[in-house]
């Protein structure tokens, strides 16, 4: 089985506790040599000051690729720029450009006055700067916005002709689901390389009402294993074993490329990846 090129999601903390979890899983992950990792924004730009001192130390104390994610939300073009700049002061090339989830409360996204109205716009920015690889989202089944089952193979493909190089899709718990949404794409002429999301289950219940949030579906066999699985307390053994699968399944059929969302919790993704063949590199081991 060929090794894949791996890549990890951190996200910013807001407690001194949360910022040694972040540390902690920066250091058990960077051994693994990712190809890159990426910090997110909080709902509503919520973390964009955490985000950015975060994704500084990352790449300053662990030589990571940073990938830092970027959104539209309640900004203005200015003060988003402004960002830009701030990124490639502290050595960041990469940007993950996002709409971004409206702030907590809100009913929908409602592009601020003054700001970038679309990730399309975002991208078109970006790519007219010239100073950063700019990787887009991607959605295997639909989002919760989207008008039709198509709709978002054709805005990935704006997207793409904005200025995107790569995409990471939103996590979905079954490899086909990924497969036809790559199929789609080709057919719809998209040639950018389209990593998938995995989530490795830390939580269960978590995981559930994440998936439940952004439009992912749930097999029915997945719920009825875990839910066996938490009468067993077999539920981190459980949640290993579909990981890993899925991986395999994925590669198997031509994914070279995985990207996890790791939660700040480490060692589920550190697990899958052993499994999967992709081992520490023993200097950068050392050194953390």
């Amino acid at each position: 089985m060929i090794t894949p090129n791996v890549s990890f999601e951190f996200f910013p903390p807001k407690t001194l506790d949360a910022s040694f979890r972040l540390w902690e899983t920066a250091q058990l992950l960077a051994p693994l040599k990712p190809s890159f990792t990426s910090v997110t924004y909080g709902a509503g730009g919520t973390t964009r000051k955490l985000t950015h001192e975060a994704v500084g130390a990352i790449h300053k104390n662990y030589g990571l690729n940073v990938a830092a994610h970027l959104t539209c939300v309640e900004a203005t073009k200015a003060e988003t720029m402004e960002i830009v700049d701030a990124y490639a002061e502290v050595g960041v090339s990469e940007i993950v450009a996002l709409r971004g989830d409206p702030p907590q409360g809100a009913k929908g996204f409602t592009p601020h006055p003054e700001g970038f109205a679309s990730s399309v716009e975002l991208i078109e920015a970006l790519a007219e700067d010239g100073r950063f690889t700019i990787r887009a989202g991607a959605y295997p089944e639909p989002h919760p916005d989207a008008a039709d089952p198509m709709a978002d193979v054709r805005w990935l493909k704006r997207k793409v002709e904005a200025g995107a190089t790569s995409a990471i899709t939103q996590f979905f718990f079954e490899a086909d689901t990924f497969f036809r949404f790559r199929d789609a794409c080709e057919k719809e002429g998209i040639t950018a390389k389209i990593i998938p999301g995995i989530l490795p289950i830390q939580s269960w219940k978590g995981a559930k009402k994440f998936a439940q949030s952004c439009g992912t579906s749930i097999p029915a066999w997945v719920e009825e294993a875990f839910e066996a699985a938490l009468r067993d307390d077999r539920e981190q053994l459980l949640a290993t074993a579909i990981c890993t699968e899925l991986c395999d399944k994925l590669i198997e059929g031509g994914v070279e490329d995985l990207h996890f969302y790791t939660l700040n919790r480490p060692g589920l993704t550190r697990d899958v990846c052993h499994a999967l063949g992709v081992m520490p590199d023993t200097v950068l081991e050392n050194v953390a």
